[in-house]
């Protein structure tokens, strides 16, 4: 299993000075699932990380900003340790999927 990351949302600073559309603010969410005897068992994490002002000589365009650029700045921004985390997470909310220590109802349903 391998945790896919995306990024949903960027928010942006319309005018920085000399640039636009600088952006701010990246929404990401990590997930991942397995599929054991026809049922899927998924994990979640989603959060939101600020970015650091951009350097004027190496500043992408909004227009220009590829999935995968934002999904390496969300990354980044959040630092090796804390991505590792989140995807141990989501590992370990797929075991605990697979093999609750935890259930709720009623014995007359």
């Amino acid at each position: 299993m391998a945790a896919t990351w995306t990024v949903s949302t960027m928010e942006r600073t319309l005018t920085d000075g000399d640039l636009s559309d600088v952006v701010t603010v990246l929404h990401w969410q990590c997930i991942d699932s397995e599929t054991v005897d026809d049922v899927t068992h998924s994990g979640r994490c989603y959060g939101t990380v600020g970015l650091e002002a951009p350097d004027a000589d190496s500043f992408t365009a909004y227009a220009d900003i590829s999935h995968d650029d934002a999904v390496e700045w969300a990354k980044s921004a959040l630092g090796e340790e804390a991505v590792s985390q989140y995807e141990d997470s989501v590992a370990s909310q797929i075991e605990l999927s697979k093999n609750p220590v935890q259930a709720s109802g009623t014995p007359w349903n």
